[in-house]
């Protein structure tokens, strides 16, 4: 068990954008660009991402600057391990860290948060030849820019015994039967969480989180080895979650709003993590006469570690899909801080 009182073997690094010698403090991401933020070699184990940038709210210091809450979803992070040149991270900024439906919602949980402006990850991520971060701008009419501070530890020898950390965005429209996949993963590792944002199009309209969890591991592909009895119930929640929004540890939900038929929720897996040899699947099937289902949007991010560098990413579709909300709604920032 990790003890803050134990003393380790490690030399504590920090990746940043900051610019010593210009003394800036961000590196631009303009529209239609990859832009990578920043490129370590060696071995040892990122402990904290953490991010910002601008473009989803009103800029005192920039007041002509357009602004566009679409951005959380039109900027992709990436995240490459060892020199692949197959991103094992590749996900829109909102979803990766918590809320999928172009919202910012202040919560911190033990990995993941938006915490007042700010964006950060604490899931471990070791590394044995180094890694690379990037992030592309998709978004139509924003420029932006993006302040970063990453946090490891460089070791005396590569990390043993431990996986390389993934994830696997998805995005979807649904009639209201067809199912929602979380993942398809090929290898050795374990699945540690994921966030799932869900709109309906009709207004007042929750009914897709009938739907449980089926999860397919190894050998057991044909019949799901983990069922559960609801969406909200996998995210340990209950009754459509009717006591409304919440931020725990390991799950929570950062944003519902019932009129509007919207939900984001999130659940990490730490001493449950579901472990696999060869392959998983995890999908959402809802049991419900399709009669009754009425037709939803989705969007998630998959977390998981696997025994390879090599992503199995999806890739990221055309803007037009990855704005697949009938709504979004539109939040008077503060102004000022």
């Amino acid at each position: 068990m990790p003890d803050l009182s134990n003393f380790k073997n490690e030399t504590t690094k920090q990746l940043t954008t900051f610019n010593l010698e210009k003394k800036t403090k961000t590196i631009a991401v303009p529209r239609g660009q990859k832009i990578t933020l920043g490129e370590v070699k060696g071995h040892g184990c990122i402990n904290q991402l953490w991010l910002t940038f601008p473009g989803w709210f009103w800029q005192h210091w920039n007041v002509n600057a357009p602004i566009n809450q679409a951005l959380l979803k039109t900027l992709i992070l990436r995240i490459y391990w060892d020199g692949s040149d197959k991103p094992a991270v590749q996900c829109p900024i909102g979803d990766f860290f918590g809320n999928g439906l172009c919202e910012i919602s202040n919560f911190t949980s033990k990995y993941i948060g938006m915490s007042s402006g700010g964006f950060f990850c604490k899931f471990p991520m070791p590394f044995k030849t180094g890694f690379r971060i990037e992030i592309e701008n998709v978004d139509e009419k924003i420029d932006t820019e993006v302040f970063m501070n990453v946090l490891y530890q460089v070791e005396n020898s590569p990390p043993e015994n431990s996986g390389y950390f993934h994830t696997q965005f998805n995005t979807n429209k649904n009639n209201g039967p067809e199912t929602v996949q979380i993942a398809d993963i090929s290898g050795k590792g374990h699945f540690v969480g994921c966030v799932l944002s869900m709109q309906a199009e009709e207004h007042n309209y929750l009914s897709y989180l009938e739907a449980p969890e089926y999860i397919y591991i190894d050998e057991d592909w044909e019949s799901p080895r983990i069922v559960g009895t609801g969406l909200e119930d996998y995210f340990i929640g209950g009754w459509y979650f009717r006591e409304g929004e919440f931020a725990g540890e390991l799950h929570g939900v950062p944003s519902k709003d019932t009129l509007n038929s919207s939900i984001a929720m999130y659940r990490l897996h730490d001493k449950d993590a579901i472990r696999f040899n060869e392959r998983l699947r995890f999908d959402f099937v809802n049991p419900w006469d399709p009669d009754r289902l009425k037709p939803f949007v989705y969007s998630s991010a998959a977390f998981y570690y696997l025994d390879s560098p090599e992503g199995q990413c999806k890739d990221i579709p055309s803007t037009e899909k990855l704005l697949c909300w009938y709504r979004i709604k539109n939040t008077d920032h503060q102004s000022i801080p």
